[in-house]
């Protein structure tokens, strides 16, 4: 078994049974305490259970990912998470609206925000908004929709007219796949419309993208890359690719 299926397998086992020790967990996948321990600490990571001593708790409910949006939790985690880091620089210096797309990289950047910054937050992502509820720096506001079952993010009319009512400093904003000939382009046609109201709202209009997505292309362009002004990536990224991207205007950042 690989390391990510164990890991989603660990995952879905916490959520069924709400407790799990490190003990059992070593016993029932065949491996030393010391690869459990690790394997936690990624999955508490991605917020998907929550690490207490010799074992680990079932996330709160409303952090809990559903199986889609888990499975691309953890594929390149610590690429997830300096990706994360270096959006942090582009947070404006005062205070500021910020749009916060779904997304694992997203709910990363999210738990990672600095106390010192006063933010309102604008988000249609239930984890994400999960992650900012309870700090005293962030004024959220949870933007209306139908909620998808394997995002657990809002979309929809309300979602699209809630985002044009709006102008936010910054947007954070995930993809799919971003590509010179297709721009950035999702599988579903009513998160295309979100992520393109996203961009229209936002004055910086900041991409989170693992290497996995570069050079990918899906069914829905919701952007060309004239529309963004940043892609964070990480070193894996295909160096030939971010060059075009340089080349078109897109600031790319390496993580």
């Amino acid at each position: 078994m690989y390391a990510a299926e164990r890991q989603q397998a660990m995952a879905e086992l916490v959520t069924r049974r709400g407790r799990v020790s490190v003990a059992d967990l070593a016993v029932e996948f065949g491996v030393t305490t010391e690869t459990i321990r690790r394997d936690l600490d990624t999955l508490e990571g991605l917020h998907l259970l929550r690490r207490v001593h010799g074992g680990a708790l079932k996330a709160n409910s409303f952090t809990v990912l559903e199986v889609g949006l888990s499975d691309r939790g953890l594929s390149h985690p610590e690429e997830k998470r300096r990706i994360a880091e270096a959006a942090l620089t582009f947070l404006p210096a005062g205070d500021a609206a910020i749009i916060f797309d779904a997304g694992t990289t997203t709910i990363q950047l999210a738990a990672m925000l600095p106390m010192d910054h006063r933010i309102t937050a604008l988000t249609h992502a239930i984890p994400v908004a999960a992650r900012l509820a309870d700090q005293p720096n962030v004024e959220l506001h949870l933007l209306p929709g139908r909620v998808r079952n394997n995002t657990h993010a809002a979309v929809g009319v309300e979602t699209v007219t809630a985002l044009a009512r709006v102008r936010a400093e910054v947007a954070f904003v995930g993809t799919n796949g971003i590509t010179l000939e297709h721009g950035l382009s999702t599988p579903d046609h009513a998160e295309a419309a979100t992520k393109t109201a996203m961009v229209a709202s936002a004055q910086l209009v900041v991409v989170l993208a693992d290497s996995s997505k570069i050079g990918e292309e899906r069914t829905v362009r919701f952007a060309d890359l004239a529309d963004i002004d940043v892609l964070v990536t990480d070193v894996g990224a295909d160096p030939a690719q971010v060059a075009a991207f340089r080349d078109a205007g897109v600031h790319v950042v390496t993580a």
